[in-house]
């Protein structure tokens, strides 16, 4: 279950995640995540961002 995990967190970014990595506030994460820009998994009251499509978006943005 321990290996599973890692590579679950290899996977996907978390909301801190993206704050850090675009130098935004969490209000502008939270809008990107909500306007559906990239998938997203909610577990409960976590959220998941899938590194592929983050890292596509992203890629295809600049």
């Amino acid at each position: 279950m321990i290996q599973q995990k890692e590579n679950d967190s290899n996977r996907t970014y978390r909301v801190e995640d993206i704050i850090k990595i675009l130098d935004i506030g969490r209000t502008s994460a939270y809008r990107l995540i909500n306007e559906g820009h990239f998938k997203v998994v909610r577990i409960g009251s976590a959220i998941r961002i899938s590194k592929k499509s983050f890292d596509e978006w992203l890629d295809n943005s600049e």
